[in-house]
């Protein structure tokens, strides 16, 4: 009989800690709002449109890419 009462307690034990692990907490922090993506109009590829830079043929991911584009396409 004691052994009985034992194995139950040990069961019991284990489904509680297991129960415990499976627990998820709420995320602390807010996540971070979503930003438009645009493409450099020199070399494809994408970036969030606050760090992009505007130039005469679109936006640029750097200022190297919007030089060589602009020296590429003059001005009409």
């Amino acid at each position: 009989m004691k052994y009985l009462v034992l194995i139950l307690v040990v069961l019991g034990v284990w489904w509680l800690l297991r129960a415990k692990g499976r627990r998820v907490d709420p995320p602390t922090t807010t996540p971070k709002p979503l930003q438009s993506m645009v493409a450099c109009a020199h070399c494809g590829v994408h970036l969030p449109s606050i760090e992009a830079l505007p130039g005469r043929g679109g936006v640029f991911c750097g200022e190297a890419h919007r030089a060589a584009y602009e020296k590429d396409h003059p001005a009409p």
